[in-house]
């Protein structure tokens, strides 16, 4: 009694060449460049931006304010945020207090890791289960709770 069932699936959604998209996944309302790979049990939400040959691997959440540059890669599991609970609790619904997420190119994200909104620099590499709470604005390596550099890239 009450039980509603929605069937997403793939919808609305603006691709480039080469794009590969393992189901079950929801996609819908976002667009992937040339040579996207999505793996299973993932969700992009509307508006979501992929960038040409990014990878986003199994049961990782992509959601709405989200752009992810060319060359990235996104590990298993990764959830972004883009409620920051600034009232106290959820946004419910009420997408003014939404945050953008901007992820510039060749970013590495391991798996497990959750980025809030936050600007992550060109080339950064995000550890397995680091939570990014911050800008990250230097080319380097990160990880932890929350996100500290552990070390520079050379």
């Amino acid at each position: 009694m009450g039980l509603e069932t929605r069937r997403i699936g793939i919808v609305d959604v603006t691709s480039g060449a080469r794009v590969v998209v393992t189901e079950p996944c929801n996609l819908y309302g976002c667009t992937l460049g040339d040579d996207v790979f999505v793996g299973p049990f993932v969700e992009v939400q509307k508006q979501v931006i992929i960038g040409a040959r990014s990878r986003i691997q199994s049961h990782s959440f992509v959601c709405e304010l989200v752009t992810i540059g060319e060359d990235c890669f996104i590990g298993h599991g990764v959830m972004f945020i883009n409620d920051e609970f600034s009232d106290g609790g959820p946004a419910r619904g009420d997408k003014s207090l939404w945050k953008q997420t901007s992820i510039g190119n060749n970013v590495s994200i391991g798996s497990n890791a959750t980025i809030l909104p936050v600007t992550i620099c060109d080339g950064a590499v995000i550890g397995a289960g680091a939570v990014v709470t911050r800008d990250i604005t230097e080319r380097a390596i990160y990880a932890g709770n929350p996100a500290r550099k552990i070390r520079n890239i050379s």
